[in-house]
C-alpha cells in the first residue's frame, strides 16, 4: 500500500468530511438487517416503499441509503472490520464489495479498491458542498452507498469510500448458506475457506413450514427446498398431497456442506425437531403426508440413517417405538413458491416444530 499517498488522501477526506451532512445519531448505530435475501429472490427484488423501509431499517440506515446521508467517521460498524467475507446492500442483499478488496484508507469509513466481480454500480456526479465528487449507488435498490475517488492504491487507482450503514456484512463461512456461494472462489484461492463439499438429504417429519425454518438455520446447511417425496403421482399439487391419495410426504430437500455438517449430525437435528413415534401424525396434523421418513440416496446414507435410528431406540429417549421409515429416495417435487421459506414470508405463522435439547 502507498502509505504517503494514503495518508495525504486521508487528510483531504477528513477535511471534506466536515462539510458533508452528518446523520444524527444517539451513540453508535446498530446494524439492522432488512432481510436475508438469497440469490433466487434477488432476481425478482422489488424495492419496498419508503414507509416499509422506515420500519425495517435503522434511522441511520434509512438516512444514508435513502437520503444520501453520511455516517460519522470512525464511529460505524465496518471501518475497522478485518474479517473475510462480502458486503451486500442492506436493502436488497445485492453483493457489492469483498473483504479481499478492502483496505485501511485512514478515513474512518470502509474503503475498497473495486466492487465484487459481476456487480455493476451506478455512478452519479455530485456537486454538493462545492465539491466535484462521484456518488456511487447500488443498481438493484438504488441505495446511496458513498463516493468513489481516483486516489486509491489498487491497479485502477480507485477508492470506494462507503458508508457502513448502507452495507450488511456476510462472513465467508456463512456465504454459501446465505445464497452467495458463487462468490466463494476468490476466498478458496486465498486459502481462507475450503471448497464446500455438497451433499443432499431428503427428510420428512410433519408440516414442512416449521421443519424448513429450523433446518435452514443449521450451520453447514447451504440450501433448503420444501416439496413432496415418496409418492406415486407425478407433479403433485399441494391440494392433491393433502388428500393423502398421492402417497407423498411433505418433505425438505436439504443441500449441505458435509465438511461442516455430517449426514449423521443432520439426522440428529431431524430427530430432535419432531416426534418420530407418532405414526402419520405431528401434533394436530394427521395423514400419511405428515409421516416421519428419511429418503436416502446412497447406501452410505442408508447405513447412517439405520445406525442413528437404532442408537435412539436404545437410548431410552422415547417412550414409544420410533416409526420413522427409511426408504430409498425417488423423485422430489418442489412445492409451490408460496410454501418456500413460508415462515420467513409470514413471521408468526403456523408451526408445530421445536428443536429439543
Amino acid at each position: 500500500m502507498h502509505s504517503i499517498k494514503i495518508a495525504g488522501m486521508a487528510a483531504a477526506v477528513l477535511l471534506a468530511a466536515g462539510m458533508v451532512a452528518i446523520v444524527r445519531h444517539a451513540g453508535r448505530a446498530q446494524q439492522t438487517d432488512i432481510t436475508t435475501y438469497a440469490s433466487e429472490p434477488m432476481k425478482n427484488f422489488k424495492k419496498p416503499d419508503p414507509a416499509q423501509l422506515r420500519r425495517k431499517l435503522s434511522s441511520e440506515q434509512f438516512a444514508v441509503t435513502q437520503e444520501c446521508g453520511t455516517e460519522p467517521a470512525f464511529h460505524n460498524a465496518y471501518w475497522d472490520n478485518h474479517k473475510p467475507g462480502i458486503y451486500v446492500d442492506v436493502v436488497s442483499g445485492e453483493p457489492l464489495f469483498s473483504s479481499l478488496d478492502k483496505f485501511d484508507s485512514g478515513t474512518g469509513w470502509p474503503s475498497f479498491t473495486q466492487s465484487v466481480k459481476g456487480t455493476e454500480l451506478a455512478e452519479k456526479k455530485d456537486g454538493a458542498f462545492g465539491m466535484a465528487r462521484t456518488e456511487v449507488r447500488s443498481k438493484m435498490a438504488d441505495s446511496h452507498l458513498g463516493h468513489v475517488f481516483e486516489d486509491g492504491p489498487g491497479a485502477k487507482g480507485l477508492r470506494y469510500c462507503i458508508n457502513s450503514a448502507a452495507l450488511r456484512f456476510v462472513p465467508v463461512e456463512e456465504m454459501d448458506q446465505a445464497g452467495y456461494g458463487q462468490y466463494l472462489e476468490p476466498f478458496v484461492k486465498a486459502g481462507l475457506i475450503k471448497t464446500p463439499t455438497r451433499e443432499t438429504a431428503i427428510l420428512a417429519g410433519g408440516c414442512f413450514w416449521g421443519m424448513e425454518e429450523i433446518i435452514r438455520k443449521i450451520p453447514g446447511v447451504i440450501k433448503t427446498t420444501v416439496g413432496y417425496s415418496g409418492g406415486t403421482t407425478a407433479e403433485p399439487t399441494y391440494e392433491e398431497v393433502c388428500t393423502g391419495g398421492t402417497g407423498h410426504a411433505e418433505a425438505i430437500e436439504v443441500v449441505f456442506d458435509s465438511a461442516r455438517l455430517s449426514y449423521g449430525a443432520l439426522l440428529d437435528y431431524f430427530f430432535r425437531m419432531h416426534d418420530p413415534t407418532t405414526l402419520n401424525q405431528q401434533h394436530n396434523d394427521r395423514g400419511t403426508q405428515y409421516r416421519s421418513a428419511i429418503f436416502y440416496d446412497s447406501e452410505e446414507q442408508k447405513r447412517t440413517a439405520e445406525r442413528v435410528k437404532m442408537q435412539l431406540e436404545k437410548s431410552g429417549k422415547f417412550k414409544r417405538p420410533i416409526t420413522t421409515e427409511i426408504t430409498q429416495a425417488t423423485k422430489f417435487y418442489p412445492a409451490e413458491e408460496y410454501h418456500q421459506k413460508y415462515l420467513v414470508k409470514n413471521p408468526g405463522g403456523y408451526t408445530c416444530h421445536v428443536l429439543r435439547d
